[in-house]
């Protein structure tokens, strides 16, 4: 299933997984062998990749399947040449790292206070939760 997203949009590790051709185990294993892979992890684990995770993933698959380099090669290069380098380009900065208050060109603090929530928002989201906690507990009484 191929799914339109923006580039900028964050990707489930099976999404990642489809556009490169690999099976998720294999993306779960280059997470324990190359540090510079970080996806989000979500509630139950679920991952989720960012845009430059996503780079970083190509270029592994890259150097591994096309130019034949071991996972040792890999690392050794991505820890001489550094990972800005080979991808010949500057890496985002963390998509959540809040900008120093003094930086008035930084657009990310107007996108921080987007997501804030009012008291209001925040009380509503308990409810709902206490509401979808009971409904839980009902649904799993009535199956024993």
């Amino acid at each position: 299933m191929v799914v339109n997203k923006s580039k900028a949009a964050f990707r489930t590790i099976a999404e990642v997984a489809e556009e490169l051709g690999v099976a998720t185990h294999v993306l779960r294993f280059w997470e324990t062998k190359f540090p510079q892979i970080k996806p989000m992890k979500a509630g139950g684990g679920r991952r989720y990749y960012r845009p430059d995770d996503v780079e970083i993933v190509k270029l592994i698959k890259e150097f591994l399947y096309d130019k034949r380099y071991t996972i040792e090669g890999v690392q050794k290069l991505f820890k001489d040449k550094g990972i800005k380098a080979i991808l010949g380009g500057e890496i985002q900065k963390d998509f959540f790292e809040i900008p120093d208050s003094e930086d008035k060109t930084c657009t990310e603090v107007k996108e921080v206070e987007v997501y804030r929530l009012t008291d209001k928002q925040r009380a509503l989201l308990t409810d709902i939760k206490t509401e979808l906690r009971e409904i839980s507990k009902e649904l799993s009484s009535l199956g024993k």
